[in-house]
C-alpha cells in the first residue's frame, strides 16, 4: 500500500531532479565562458539564484515530510541525503557563478597563455557534474563510485597546474596567484560566516533574513 510520505519523497527527487538538470546548464555555461573567453556572468547569476531558491525548497519540503509523517529510519536516510544532495547542487551554481565572475570581471582572460587555461580540467569536473546528475536520477550506486576516480584525476590537474605556474611564472605572479586564491578563500569564510548568522537569526525569531 503506497503512503503518502512515498509521494512526499518523489515529490522531493523530482525537485532534486529539476535542480540537478540546472545545476549542470549552469556549470556548463560557466566554463563555456572561461573557455571561449566569452561573458555569461548575467546568466549563469539568474540560475545560480535560481538553484538556491530550489534548494531552500528542497529544505522546506524535506521538514515538512519530517514533520506531518514522522518517517522510519530508511526514509531519514533517504531525507537526510536529499538534503545534503539540494546543498550541493546549489553550490554547483555558486562555483559556477564565481567563475563565470572573475571572467566578467577581469576581461583579459584571452589573452592568457594557452598552457594558463585548465580546458582539461574543465571538461572533467563537468564530466563530474553530469555524472553525479545522472546517478542521482537512476539511483545507480555503481555510477556513483566512478566519481572518486575522476576527482583523483582532477586533483592531480590541480596540483599539475599550480606545479606548472610555479615552474614558468615570475615571482611577482606567483605572489599575485597567492593573494588573489588567499582573500577569494577568505571571503568565502566570510559568506558562511553570515549564512550561519542566517540560521541563528531564524533559530532564535523564526524570521528569515539575508545578512549577504
Amino acid at each position: 500500500m503506497s503512503r503518502l510520505l512515498d509521494a512526499g519523497l518523489e515529490q522531493l527527487a523530482n525537485l532534486l531532479f529539476e535542480m540537478g538538470d540546472l545545476a549542470e546548464k549552469t556549470v556548463s555555461m560557466a566554463l563555456e565562458g572561461y573557455v571561449q573567453g566569452k561573458d555569461v556572468h548575467e546568466q549563469v547569476q539568474e540560475w545560480s539564484g535560481t538553484l538556491i531558491l530550489l534548494g531552500e525548497e528542497v529544505d522546506n519540503k524535506a521538514f515538512e515530510l519530517i514533520a506531518r509523517y514522522q518517517p522510519v529510519a530508511s526514509d531519514l536516510r533517504m531525507i537526510q541525503s536529499y538534503m545534503k544532495i539540494g546543498y550541493s547542487f546549489s553550490r554547483y551554481g555558486r562555483w559556477a557563478w564565481d567563475i563565470s565572475f572573475i571572467r566578467h570581471r577581469l576581461k583579459e582572460l584571452e589573452r592568457c597563455d594557452p598552457w594558463m587555461r585548465a580546458n582539461e580540467m574543465s571538461e572533467k569536473v563537468l564530466e563530474m557534474v553530469h555524472t553525479s546528475v545522472e546517478a542521482l536520477k537512476n539511483r545507480n550506486a555503481e555510477l556513483a563510485k566512478t566519481l572518486a576516480k575522476t576527482e583523483e584525476e582532477v586533483d592531480t590537474m590541480y596540483f599539475k597546474y599550480l606545479d606548472d605556474l610555479a615552474e614558468k611564472a615570475p615571482t611577482a605572479t606567483k605572489c599575485l596567484i597567492v593573494n588573489l586564491l588567499t582573500v577569494r578563500y577568505l571571503e568565502r569564510i566570510a559568506d558562511h560566516a553570515t549564512y550561519i548568522g542566517e540560521s541563528i537569526v531564524y533559530i532564535a525569531t523564526g524570521e528569515r533574513v539575508s545578512l549577504r
